[in-house]
């Protein structure tokens, strides 16, 4: 009787240990690194503008998160997109808004459909920040995994 009294302390301590290990215990916060320069625009665009970024995807949540720094540009920022999916030298549709007129730092959040958080996994996002003199954007950068 004792034996058995062990073993089932021991299947209810295991039994215990996976009810406890939450989903949560499997999230993956993904950090992704952005260059936003001219020379990364399509086509190019002369400025001395330059930027970069931190963006964070949570995958339990779907949330995104992001902090953009910039500066030089030939005027003040009119708008601010994620765009996608696209390649590096490829345009894209707007995805998600970063804010209009932003100021640098941007900074916001939202939540991704399972099809955008593909796209972002798959480095197939950019930020594209637009000023008055450069409409299409002047300063891009693909949105890819950091280190």
């Amino acid at each position: 009787m004792t034996i058995n009294a062990v073993r089932y302390a021991f299947a209810g301590l295991a039994l215990a240990a996976l009810v406890t290990a939450s989903p949560m215990a499997s999230a993956e916060s993904v950090t992704f690194n952005v260059a936003l320069s001219g020379a990364n625009e399509v086509p190019p665009v002369e400025t001395g503008g330059q930027g970069k970024a931190v963006v964070t995807y949570d995958t339990v949540t779907k949330q995104l998160t992001w902090e953009i720094h910039f500066k030089g540009l030939t005027g003040d920022a009119t708008v601010a997109h994620f765009h996608g999916p696209a390649g590096p030298k490829e345009n894209a549709k707007v995805l998600v808004m970063i804010g209009k007129a932003p100021a640098s730092p941007a900074k916001g959040s939202a939540t991704l459909t399972d099809e955008q958080a593909a796209d972002l996994l798959a480095g197939r996002w950019y930020i594209n920040i637009h000023t008055d003199k450069n409409r299409p954007g002047e300063i891009r950068g693909q949105v890819v995994k950091g280190k």
